[in-house]
């Protein structure tokens, strides 16, 4: 069970993201549904570290068995979802872990995943063209060309 509730109008949601760069480029998820490219990852289950969720979703996301480099950012994101079908109209707070993957040297990742009822597909984005693309959250525009030597605590709040 993933570590996701929602009462009445107000949803939560615990998770872990993977930043993975290889060659210039950050691997990034896009799915028939949305209009924007988001990081792989997902939610955390009951009793799953963020550690081991980012590996495991990284796994069923891609295909390849990636490694944990460091932990780069907690994303606080407190927003009202537009282009969510299953979060519209909720009250949203998420608490994300980011974690910066180890390089394997290879870009050769398979995609065969759903982001709720829409099927994602996986795109290698040049980290210099970034703002060429929609990207969610924002903050991965100037986080993604000038990683942080130490964790960053950042937080959303979108009306």
């Amino acid at each position: 069970m993933e570590l996701r509730f929602t009462q009445d109008d107000k949803h939560f949601t615990y998770g872990a993201r993977a930043v993975i760069i290889e060659d210039g480029c950050v691997l990034m998820v896009s799915n028939t549904g949305m209009d924007f490219y988001y990081p792989v990852g997902g939610g955390a289950y009951h009793g799953e570290t963020a550690q081991e969720a980012v590996l495991r979703e990284a796994l069923e996301e891609t295909g390849a068995e990636y490694e944990i480099d460091r932990l780069l950012f907690v994303h606080e994101n407190i927003f009202m979802p537009t282009g969510i079908p299953r979060w519209e109209g909720l009250f949203v707070h998420e608490v994300a872990f980011y974690f910066l993957m180890k390089q394997r040297g290879s870009k050769d990742v398979v995609c065969e995943s759903y982001g709720g009822e829409f099927k994602e597909s996986l795109h290698w984005l040049p980290i210099e063209d970034l703002r060429s693309y929609k990207l969610y959250p924002e903050f991965l525009y100037d986080k993604i060309a000038d990683l942080p030597q130490g964790v960053e605590h950042i937080v959303s709040r979108t009306p």
